[in-house]
């Protein structure tokens, strides 16, 4: 794959990322399957808080407007998604020998 190709694909990847954080405000405020089936059969009190919760629920904490703060959250975690994998594909990228 030639780099101006990869380029694009990454300014694809990113355009569709930031869209989808923006609406995410608009998803469903049900509870997911799990939870559902948790609170269906009696059991969802017995669930386990985590042991570190950055961004709780997804909501960042501090403003004071709900869909910011998830728009802002879905942005926290996007970036670090992002920033993780392209540290870790320059460390495992493959060197060329240039001769």
């Amino acid at each position: 794959m030639s780099r101006k190709v990869c380029i694009k694909w990454w300014y694809i990847a990113i355009f569709i990322v930031l869209l989808l954080v923006i609406l995410s405000p608009l998803a469903s405020t049900f509870p997911d399957g799990l939870e559902k089936v948790a609170e269906d059969g009696g059991f969802i009190d017995k669930a386990h808080q985590p042991v570190i919760s950055v961004i709780p629920d997804y909501v960042l904490p501090g403003p004071a407007n709900n869909a910011v703060a998830t728009v802002l959250a879905g942005l926290i975690g996007a970036a670090l998604l992002f920033g993780i994998g392209f540290g870790l594909a320059y460390l495992l990228r493959t060197r060329r020998n240039e001769t």
